[in-house]
């Protein structure tokens, strides 16, 4: 029969073992999160880009409109 050193160490050598899968799974989602919020960066930056045009658009086509009605 087991003994209760062995038992208590068959615990402790469990719960280590269950410790390291649960940082692993961690890990794991950090990184799944990291991708997630690198491309969430990514497309911020096209839709700032995206904006900027449209802006520029806007601001020449009303310079274009004001200096025709100076002439």
């Amino acid at each position: 029969m087991l003994d209760a050193i062995q038992v208590t160490l068959a615990v402790v050598i469990g719960m280590l073992a269950a410790i390291i899968y649960s940082l692993r799974i961690l890990v794991l989602l950090e990184r799944r999160i990291a991708r997630m919020d690198l491309n969430i960066e990514k497309i911020a930056i096209k839709m700032v880009q995206e904006e900027l045009k449209i802006e520029r658009s806007l601001l020449s086509k009303s310079a274009k409109k004001s200096s025709k009605k100076k002439k």
